[in-house]
């Protein structure tokens, strides 16, 4: 299962070319000519809000810009991605945005190998269930990865036009 998550990496990152961040610190944004990344953690719901306004101001500061509706999927996902990283991943999470001239991508890592379930969402509860759902239907590709150390990285793909697969 592995050799096919790594492929399924390997498409994902030719898609997105993000770069690599060369250093460990909280908050760190690098630009190249056409690739911008930024990365961050996180480890309490607090930083679940501080993160929202990161990748929203990772949205608003790339040239071209994106559109309101990539914008706010991206921010979305962010939120989903690190909810769960924090609720079921082990309570701490390293976030990487990258955007590339074709697709804008979320990287998420977490100490937690085991990969997400999809449940069934619960209509009456309130004990969720929507996130994992949501993430595959506003993102055009993710993936699942080993890593780093003995937990996982889930890799989101949004498109820069929505309704274009960069797959």
């Amino acid at each position: 299962m592995w050799k096919l998550l790594e492929r399924a990496r390997y498409l994902f990152c030719k898609a997105v070319q993000p770069i690599k961040v060369g250093c460990t610190c909280m908050n760190d944004t690098k630009i190249t000519n056409t690739v911008v990344s930024h990365r961050t953690m996180g480890d309490s719901t607090a930083d679940i809000h501080r993160t929202r306004e990161i990748a929203r101001a990772f949205a608003n500061s790339l040239s071209p810009a994106l559109g309101a509706d990539v914008a706010d999927t991206l921010v979305l996902v962010v939120s989903e991605l690190v909810t769960n990283a924090v609720r079921h991943g082990g309570g701490r999470y390293t976030l990487e945005l990258s955007a590339g001239p074709d697709a804008v991508s979320a990287a998420v890592s977490d100490p937690n190998p085991s990969p997400p379930r999809e449940v069934t969402p619960d209509l009456n509860g309130g004990s969720g269930g929507f996130g994992w759902h949501m993430v595959h239907r506003l993102t055009d590709c993710v993936t699942i990865t080993p890593g780093p150390g003995p937990g996982k990285t889930i890799n989101a793909l949004i498109a820069r036009t929505p309704g274009h697969s960069t797959e």
